[in-house]
């Protein structure tokens, strides 16, 4: 986003627009297999590299910011040859998880947002603490625009605490 504002506004704007930016939302990796199938055990480093290890196929969006981390991960868990016939490259998170839906892959690894929209999958669960990763949206209103105080409205009310749960139930935490 800050690349597209880079395009059409000088960099003074560019400065406010980025010094007034707030976190409305952090999404978190998580991991997916079809509706009714067991659930690997995910609670730890270890039981992620097992539930990866034991896998028939793991469908994942390589392109986004989810996937790059990813198969960064399993780089550093020293997992990229044990795991190389196995990883999926699909085009994209949604269509990550019908791939599982369909049963053409036993694990998904996508945005937790993104695969709570599909039907015919489950969340087993996050990744684990030590090794999440989070895609932060952040918002930001210009000090030139034309609705700055309809925008700067809209932000606040995306971002009260009584608005949280919609977020959390979409599978995203809430922005500080």
């Amino acid at each position: 986003m800050i690349s597209a504002v880079r395009n059409r506004f000088n960099s003074a704007a560019l400065v406010s627009f980025a010094a007034a930016a707030i976190q409305v939302l952090a999404a978190g990796i998580g991991v997916m297999v079809r509706s009714g199938a067991p659930k690997p055990d995910i609670s730890t480093v270890d039981a992620f590299k097992r539930a990866l290890l034991d896998a028939k196929s793991i469908a994942f969006p390589p392109q986004g910011q989810s996937g790059i981390y990813l198969t960064g991960l399993i780089e550093r868990l020293g997992l990229t040859e044990a795991l190389k016939t196995k990883m999926m490259p699909i085009a994209n998170g949604p269509l990550t998880g019908e791939t599982v839906a369909r049963g053409e892959a036993e694990l998904g690894i996508t945005p937790i947002g993104e695969l709570l929209a599909v039907k015919g999958v489950a969340l087993v669960g996050p990744l684990p603490a030590e090794v999440q990763n989070y895609i932060v949206q952040t918002a930001g209103v210009s000090a030139t625009a034309a609705q700055g105080v309809a925008a700067r409205d809209f932000l606040k009310f995306l971002m009260a605490p009584a608005n949280a749960h919609v977020i959390a139930e979409k599978g995203m935490e809430p922005g500080a």
